[in-house]
């Protein structure tokens, strides 16, 4: 007897979403993907698309440190939105994502290449002082990014969960393709989303509260 096993549905994990067309969007697939119907997503920028631009805040201590962005700018982890970075010392600034999220600390003099921006704040003729500030402005629209599978493992943004694809795409070596994805605002059946394989339960629980700051709810 032949057995036949019925995969994913389109929308089959959908328990409820926001009126009208308010919980999707369309979205580019990177290249090499295979993507099923309720897999998790994350985007990773299109980095040569993306402009940011470095400033020192007007505030700041007198002849005091300059910033500018590194020859590449930013990585595919990059942010839409606001970084800022605040002097706690005299050469360093610790820094947070448009969101709030502490990316980690930036020494003068040396190349600062975390969270997604790349850039050196270097020393003035007078030190800075705790409280200073500088600022990374991210310009970047949703055609700045591609969306891929979601990988715990990714250092490059593949690594936080941000949508839901709402139907399969296979996508080749040489070429993106466009599917619908559930981006916020909805109920999910989390027994219906696909996951990495080798997940664990600590790591798929901080992809939950990922999805959960877009109000993408997994019951």
């Amino acid at each position: 007897m032949t057995t036949f096993t019925e995969g994913r549905h389109a929308g089959e994990f959908l328990l409820s979403e926001a009126p009208g067309n308010l919980s999707r969007d369309n979205a580019v697939v990177a290249v090499s993907q295979t993507i099923k119907p309720g897999t998790v997503l994350a985007k990773k920028a299109v980095v040569a698309d993306v402009v940011a631009t470095a400033s020192a805040d007007a505030g700041n201590t007198a002849s005091s440190g300059t910033i500018a962005m590194d020859a590449t700018a930013v990585t595919s982890a990059v942010k839409d939105g606001r970084y800022i970075g605040v002097a706690t010392a005299a050469t360093k600034v610790e820094w947070e994502d448009p969101t709030g999220k502490p990316i980690g600390v930036s020494t003068h003099g040396a190349l600062f290449n975390k969270g997604g921006i790349r850039l050196t704040i270097t020393a003035g003729g007078t030190p800075n002082v705790a409280g200073d500030r500088f600022y990374v402005d991210v310009a970047a629209n949703s055609e700045d990014f591609q969306f891929v599978a979601f990988n715990q493992d990714g250092t490059d943004g593949s690594e936080i969960a941000s949508a839901i694809a709402l139907y399969g795409i296979t996508t080749p070596a040489d070429a993106t393709g466009k599917i619908a994805i559930i981006a916020r605002m909805a109920e999910l059946n989390g027994k219906c989303l696909e996951w990495p394989a080798d997940i664990e339960a600590a790591e798929k629980a901080d992809a939950i509260q990922s999805l959960a700051q877009s109000q993408l709810i997994v019951r």
